[in-house]
């Protein structure tokens, strides 16, 4: 079964210095038939304005996953962490027993974009930790390339969750075939362009959730970026 969740079908909060499309409830936007894909419990897309940004705020028993897509997102924690996060970075903060940290545009001309990503951590009570990595996006034409998954293997960075995330991109002739897990969830989230998974068309911020199928088919891509959940129920 392949289930569609249009991008203006999101809830969305504007704020003046964020604009923020939620894919699942999230703050003051509910609705109970989306609260999340297995364990993945939020996706929000966020457009953050010049020299603004999330103060320091607290997070516990959580998988916190940032992939910015432009501009720059500086990070700050209570671990000691103070880093740039950069398009092409992958970053993984395990809120496990309590971590407080800010989220700020580290640019004053332009816009930050990023996603937002949390899953529910394989246990509580995890020691908090942060991981960062860069991954080259010619690792990603034509393919998936995993680049968060619990092992930590072959570069990826390690999820404290029983997930996998992997990062595509797809133009022309380019196309993938995944074989699934039917006992697992799995969602697409379209980034940017137009792409089809298993016969039908996303266009950016559209989503598909994959439930019993036993192949993932990514084809006809126009400038298409896709990120790929594999998921526990």
């Amino acid at each position: 079964m392949i289930t569609l969740r249009r991008s203006e079908d999101r809830g969305l909060a504007d704020h003046g210095w964020l604009h923020s499309q939620h894919s699942f409830s999230f703050a003051e936007y509910y609705d109970p038939a989306h609260m999340g894909v297995g364990n993945l419990r939020v996706i929000n897309e966020d457009r953050i304005a010049p020299g603004t940004g999330f103060g320091t705020h607290g997070h516990r028993d959580m998988e916190i996953v940032s992939v910015v897509l432009s501009g720059e997102l500086a990070h700050r924690d209570s671990m000691g962490n103070g880093t740039v996060i950069r398009p092409g970075e992958v970053q993984r903060m395990t809120a496990g027993t309590g971590v407080r940290h800010s989220e700020f545009n580290h640019s004053q001309n332009g816009h930050t974009h990023f996603l937002q990503i949390w899953l529910l951590p394989r246990a509580e009570g995890l020691t908090p930790g942060y991981e960062q990595k860069a991954f080259d996006p010619a690792g990603q034409q034509g393919r998936l390339q995993v680049v968060a998954q619990p092992s930590g293997a072959d570069g990826a960075i390690t999820l404290n969750a029983d997930a996998r995330l992997s990062l595509g991109r797809f133009d022309g002739a380019e196309a993938a075939t995944v074989p699934l897990d039917p006992t697992r969830l799995s969602y697409v989230f379209l980034v940017r362009g137009q792409l089809e998974v298993n016969g039908h068309r996303l266009l950016a911020g559209d989503a598909a959730t994959l439930d019993g199928e036993t192949q993932l088919r990514l084809g006809q891509g126009q400038g298409a970026e896709v990120l790929v959940f594999d998921l526990a129920r």
